[in-house]
Formats: C-alpha cells, sequence, structure tokens
C-alpha cells in the first residue's frame, strides 16, 4: 500500500488554549495511537490533504523529531461550516498486528449485460478488510465481464488469502439490472414472436 509522509512536531501542551493557538497558527492537532502511550502532536493543514480528500487509501509515516511511525488514519474532525481539519486521529501500525481497513473497489472488464442494455450498480465503493499492514492493497479489483442481466458479481469472488472481508458472505459488490431501454426492447421482441 502506497504511504503519504507528514512531517510534524510533537507537542508539549495539550487543552483547549493550546489547541486553539495551534489552530490559530494554521496546524492541525493530532493524536497518535496504538503505542505504548498516546503521542500527541500537530502539523500544517497542508501535509494532510493528499491523504484526506482522496477517494484512494494511503498508510501514513509520521516523522516526529528524528523518529518515524507508520499509522493509518483512524479518525478526523471537521469544522461544521467551513470544512477546516479540526482534530485528527491516527492508529500506530505493527508489522505482525493485523489492522482493519475500507478498501476501495475498482471494477474492471466490460460487462456482457451492459453491452446489450442492462444498467450496472456499483452496490460497494469500499469494502472492509482485516490484514497485515504489508499485504494491505491500494484497491480491490473485481471483474464484471461475465455478469449478465440479472446476475450479481458477491464478495465471495473476491476472496483473497493475503487479507479477510468484514462483510457477510451474500453482500453485493456490483450487479447488472435490467434498464427501461432493455426491458423495452425485449417487450418490443416478445411482440414480434406473437
Amino acid at each position: 500500500m502506497q504511504s503519504i509522509t507528514i512531517n510534524g512536531s510533537q507537542r508539549e501542551s495539550v487543552g483547549k488554549s493550546a489547541t486553539k493557538a495551534l489552530r490559530n497558527a494554521g496546524k492541525v492537532p493530532c493524536v497518535l495511537y496504538g503505542g505504548d502511550k498516546p503521542i500527541h502532536f500537530s502539523a500544517t493543514e497542508k501535509a494532510f490533504k493528499s491523504l484526506v480528500y482522496t477517494p484512494n487509501v494511503y498508510t501514513a509515516s509520521i516523522e516526529l523529531d528524528g523518529k518515524t511511525y507508520a499509522a493509518v488514519l483512524q479518525d478526523i474532525q471537521f469544522h461544521p461550516v467551513t470544512d477546516e481539519i479540526l482534530h485528527i486521529d491516527f492508529y500506530q501500525l505493527f508489522e505482525d498486528k493485523p489492522v482493519t481497513m475500507e478498501i476501495p473497489v475498482k471494477l474492471v472488464g466490460k460487462s456482457k449485460g451492459v453491452m446489450i442494455g442492462g444498467a450496472l450498480r456499483h452496490n460497494m465503493r469500499k469494502l472492509k478488510v482485516k490484514a497485515l499492514p504489508a499485504n494491505l492493497p491500494d484497491f480491490i479489483e473485481a471483474d464484471i465481464t461475465e455478469l449478465e442481466i440479472g446476475n450479481k458479481l458477491y464478495i465471495t469472488k473476491l476472496a483473497n488469502e493475503n487479507y479477510t472481508f468484514l462483510h457477510p458472505d451474500n453482500t453485493v459488490v456490483a450487479q447488472v439490472r435490467m434498464s427501461r431501454n432493455a426491458a423495452k426492447a425485449a417487450a418490443e421482441a416478445e411482440g414480434k414472436k406473437k
């Protein structure tokens, strides 16, 4: 999985006034959980743009005072009016501990059902997976080539030994449904037969 580097500085004082002063200086207060004790730090808001405002999923490489921590974004708080980032929580990654993340689904192939007029529905755009950090994929590839009108692509078809899905086996990732045009064409063809 791709990683984005965030250069930050540890915060000594935590509290309302210290946090407000940080935000006024254009910095975002953050906390890194998962280690021996939580690490409070801050970084400029620009450092998070490529991590937050993207459909892709990345791990974060947080550099604080010469030390580097591998982490994933766990929670983020936005200002209700300005959409400014108020606070971010990270969770530290360890090579031997599995982590849960939502990974984007990428549809590949041309569906047979869509080619004859069906409508493709992309039901699950992200899937929750559990894996060791080294096995986390950038995206999950779902082949829709064999889908005909009325067919569904279930999560069981996407199974992989590197990670496990945290969804029920009957979760539909994509499906091809009858479109109005296809239904009209089928009705006209049926009318010609009689």
